[in-house]
């Protein structure tokens, strides 16, 4: 084909191997100029405006509303630290040495934690309590006292956002951050009593936390296993729309209370006396439940569920049939699933879902104080 039939004229120098590469570098140079000068009009100039007039500028009112909101939650959190120094502690008896600490989790966050130990014998094993949502550690002072009886030290904290620790009253970032807090809690209580073996126990959503925390590797092999009462394996939100849009709001709105998930109306207890005690408690956070802390909960139920399969931890759970919070349904399907090879269940006839404050209390204790005996036997 002839340059006249393309119309074009071909190039048959040697200079056009040279003018060819220098255009191309012109029009490179061009446009990084160009763009150096768009981005210096759109970008540099206008946060220099920024920064000069807010440095003359008063503060603006969302963030004098965010101040003020961060000392309100401060002065909250004060106040339940104070008042966590005495629940559940009472003075010390002459068989159970009582007292109270500071932990400082993977956040740097402050949690309040609690210790019963018994004050002469050998100490058989210590149980690490990790209580459940909206509730606190200093609850379980009875049934750590009746563990010290049995010659066992226990341990107990309480997340972020619950009883004396940081954070908003009700309000969980993320289960995840629980679950490591759990892991390095457990860790410093090993390096403080070496040789002595550990159980960790968790309730409801703390027994979901602690089954995601043997998940790992290393804190299985830090624990001889793992005590679970009614944990929070197939919850449900309230109807099905919070499902779909909980993703979203608890990242827009994550402290938004959403008073149509609120289960405070459902009985926990067969025993009047322990349900006054539990939504009289200042401690107890009895207010809607936070979008944020809902979508986690759902979140790490929906992932124990898929993984049922590859729990290996030495376990064992225990359910009232008649609960309605979380679903006993649920326990059995772990138990039946699970790959561990030392596991037991035991499902309460009638019992509701706190199983530590039913009028049988001290027959579920016992049951949990039996367990870990016997596995300490096996090893």
């Amino acid at each position: 084909m002839s340059s006249v039939e393309t119309g074009m004229e071909p190039l048959t120098s040697g200079a056009s191997n040279r003018i060819i590469p220098l255009m191309k570098a012109l029009r490179a140079s061009l446009i990084f100029v160009y763009t150096f000068f768009l981005s210096f009009i759109l970008f540099i100039l206008p946060r220099r405006r920024r920064f000069s007039s807010s440095a003359a500028a008063p503060p603006s009112p969302k963030k004098h509303l965010k101040r003020r909101w961060l000392v309100r939650e401060e002065e909250d959190t004060c106040r339940r630290r104070a008042l966590a120094q005495d629940v559940g502690m009472g003075r010390d008896e002459g068989w159970c040495r009582c007292s109270t600490s500071i932990f400082y989790g993977v956040r740097n966050n402050a949690l309040f934690c609690r210790s019963w130990f018994p004050v002469s014998g050998n100490v058989k094993g210590i149980l690490i309590i990790i209580h459940g949502l909206n509730e606190h550690s200093g609850r379980y002072a009875d049934f750590a006292r009746q563990l010290t009886s049995c010659n066992f030290g226990v341990y107990a904290m309480d997340w972020i956002g619950h009883g004396g620790s940081d954070g908003l009253h009700g309000y969980v970032p993320s289960l995840d951050h629980v679950v490591a807090d759990t892991g390095a809690f457990l860790e410093m209580i090993k390096s403080e009593n070496p040789g002595i073996p550990c159980f960790l126990f968790g309730h409801s959503t703390g027994g979901a936390v602690v089954l995601k925390a043997a998940s790992h590797p290393h804190i299985e092999v830090m624990v001889e296993g793992i005590i679970l009462t009614s944990p929070a394996l197939r919850v449900k939100p309230a109807h099905p729309i919070v499902g779909a849009v909980a993703p979203f709001f608890s990242l827009v709105a994550p402290k938004f209370q959403f008073k149509g998930a609120n289960k405070r109306g459902i009985p926990v207890s067969r025993d009047p006396a322990a349900l006054l005690a539990k939504y009289s408690d200042p401690l107890v956070y009895t207010g809607p439940i936070r979008v944020r802390t809902g979508h986690e909960i759902l979140r790490i139920s929906s992932y124990l569920m898929r993984n049922f399969k590859s729990v290996t931890v030495p376990f064992f759970v225990l359910h009232g049939t008649a609960d309605k919070v979380t679903d006993p349904l649920a326990s059995q399907d772990l138990y039946n699933k699970a790959a561990s090879e030392f596991k037991d269940i035991k499902l309460y006839e009638g019992f509701l879902h706190d199983l530590l404050f039913e009028p049988e209390r001290e027959e579920v204790a016992q049951d949990i104080i039996n367990w870990m005996e016997k596995r300490l036997f096996t090893i």
